[in-house]
């Protein structure tokens, strides 16, 4: 086994991914889901990263990345020519995210998309008790200072799909702990107790 230790929504995405697939990983950091997924699954994976630092770590490391902006370069790549395209916690700090998920099924035979759940109880608890806006392990920047510009919950993410024509043929949620749970298409559970979502998706 790999001695890198996954972020647990990215071993959630790693779980649904088939040994030997091609794999597009966008906003893919410093390529550590995608190493994983060569050295693990024998995966042909190639990534997408926004930050010259993090794609210079990648390509240090033998992970084919370039440098890129999602939100311009995504419409240039061809439909289909990816079995899998990932995109892991950056949905909300897209321009357009309606736009980025039609690409993502367009250009992959499936998606696979994670998002920070606004709904979890302790943002909701903090926001009531505080009156300010939650800074948390997975929410963790100021206001003033945060990437994230389209805060949302599974419930909206899921009511955006929908509203897409996306079908999502799987969900997950992922608890602080980093369990694992799927659930039910409207699981109010599901929004209340789960810090990420975990979806696959597919064109209808």
């Amino acid at each position: 086994m790999s001695s890198n230790v996954l972020r647990p929504d990215l071993a959630v995405i790693a779980s649904l991914i088939k040994p030997g697939a091609r794999v597009l990983d966008v906003g893919c950091g410093d390529g550590q889901l995608l190493r994983w997924l060569r050295d693990e699954k024998q995966v042909d994976g190639r990534g997408i990263e926004i930050d010259q630092g993090e794609v210079n770590r990648a390509i240090a490391s033998g992970i084919p990345v370039i440098q890129g902006d999602v939100d311009s370069d995504l419409p240039h790549y061809p439909d289909g020519s990816y079995d899998y395209v990932i995109l892991s916690q950056t949905l909300q700090a897209m321009r357009d995210p309606r736009a980025v998920l039609l690409d993502l099924v367009r250009i992959g035979r499936a998606a696979i998309v994670s998002v920070p759940n606004f709904g979890h109880w302790r943002n909701r608890l903090y926001l009531a008790v505080r009156g300010k806006m939650p800074v948390t392990k997975t929410l963790s920047y100021q206001w003033y200072d945060t990437p994230n510009i389209h805060f949302c919950t599974i419930a909206d993410f899921m009511i955006l799909a929908e509203s897409l024509g996306i079908t999502i043929e799987n969900r997950v949620g992922v608890d602080a702990s980093g369990h694992k749970a799927k659930f039910a298409r409207h699981s109010r559970v599901a929004n209340l107790f789960s810090e990420q979502g975990v979806f696959l998706l597919r064109k209808a």
